[in-house]
């Protein structure tokens, strides 16, 4: 895995919780607009617009360097769109660089022809 790569993955790593919990705050806010006289949709609802958008733009370009099927990129944008997905995603990304990290040291290190 490249440099450019793997900062792709990490930039999209960086954005997928705390587009998580934007929404989940969102999410809260909508509640409490409805229950109470407290509303702060507007501004979480930009807050979570733009980290949207962001986690929308890293994963494009994710998906082009990375070359996932498009099973794995539909997979990352439906999560996106999950009240908890963005965690899960963050996870799943931390992973799939750890194990990238670990195949490039190995074929550095002649141990695995891959």
């Amino acid at each position: 895995m490249d440099i450019k790569t793997a900062s792709s993955l990490h930039r999209l790593r960086l954005v997928s919780a705390p587009e998580a919990v934007s929404f989940l705050i969102l999410l809260v806010c909508a509640v409490l607009k409805r229950t109470t006289e407290f509303n702060a949709v507007p501004v979480m609802g930009s807050v979570h617009g733009l980290l949207f958008v962001l986690y929308v733009l890293f994963w494009l370009d994710a998906w082009n360097r990375t070359r996932w099927s498009f099973g794995t990129a539909a997979l990352y944008f439906v999560l996106s769109v999950l009240p908890l997905g963005g965690f899960y995603a963050e996870r799943r990304l931390k992973r799939e660089a750890e194990d990238a990290v670990i195949a490039s040291r190995a074929r550095r290190e002649g141990t695995v022809n891959a």
